[in-house]
């Protein structure tokens, strides 16, 4: 199950910078998570300084 960005996103590009595979990428008014690149690794919910990133 891919990641999700919630509106609570800053676009601050944390999760986009650590996420391995490339993933994310920034969107209209917040970043979002491709789900057939997501690995589900959890880089970019930890590198989230808003808690908008969840599995």
């Amino acid at each position: 199950m891919a990641h999700v960005i919630s509106d609570e996103c800053i676009s601050c590009g944390a999760c986009a910078s650590t996420c391995p595979v490339e993933a994310i990428s920034e969107g209209e008014g917040k970043y979002v998570v491709d789900p057939d690149k997501c690995i589900d690794c959890g880089a970019c919910e930890d590198a989230c300084p808003t808690g908008a990133i969840s599995a």
